[in-house]
């Protein structure tokens, strides 16, 4: 039934993809994608520290509701990343810490909830990543409806079933299944330019030339 149903996941990036990502800032990969896929500001990290990567496993949930996370929970194998389209809604958490330490007991490498989470000063004494919407001390239904390993989207950004789902400290970003080895090229690349363009800075030798050369082009207006 739509709305209310379970389907298996029928692909997922491979473990070592995922372990060459969890490499390269979140926004490396978001410049690699032309700054146009994003899960909103609103997802912010809530855990102690640390970086996420995995397989999406997705689940869609009416706002207030957690029956389908459970279920998902017991259905992740480790190393995944539950991701959770809650509607946004932050009148009741859909998860706490008994959820979370059965999580981590999974080997869940990670939850992404466009919703509310509670007991949010055990997850900031805890690693398992954890991106949420915000805190509600309210508790959750457990009634359904809701469907799990289907296309979901958070603020604009779709996920699929199986594609790479990473996070740090800048938020989390969805790379699509079918693109994730070229994306993860261009982002290597520019983190390793980065890289170099931090040495320069540091010995004083950054070119600062583009500047000038931009508002140039532009038609800016200087007063000498």
């Amino acid at each position: 039934m739509i709305g209310f149903r379970i389907l298996k996941r029928r692909r997922q990036v491979e473990a070592e993809l995922v372990a060459r990502f969890r490499t390269v800032p979140v926004a490396n990969v978001s410049d690699s994608m032309s700054r146009m896929t994003a899960g909103g500001a609103s997802l912010r990290p809530l855990h102690r520290g640390g970086v996420m990567a995995g397989p999406a496993l997705t689940v869609k949930t009416r706002p207030g509701d957690n029956l389908m996370i459970h279920k998902a929970l017991d259905l992740a194998t480790p190393g995944d990343v539950v991701v959770v389209d809650g509607g946004g809604d932050l009148t009741n958490a859909l998860i706490g810490e008994l959820m979370i330490a059965h999580a981590r007991k999974r080997g869940i490498a990670g939850i992404v909830l466009h919703g509310a989470v509670r007991d949010s000063a055990w997850i900031r004494e805890n690693d398992l990543p954890i991106y949420a919407a915000g805190i509600s001390h309210r508790g959750p239904y457990k009634d359904g409806p809701g469907e799990i390993n289907v296309p979901i989207a958070i603020e604009g950004m779709v996920i699929e079933p199986g594609d790479l789902v990473i996070g740090d400290d800048d938020g989390i970003l969805c790379v699509p299944f079918d693109q994730a080895e070229t994306i993860y090229a261009a982002a290597h690349k520019k983190h390793a330019t980065e890289e170099k363009k931090m040495q320069a800075i540091e010995q004083g030798k950054d070119d600062r030339s583009w500047i000038d050369a931009t508002l140039a082009r532009l038609g800016c207006a200087i007063e000498a």
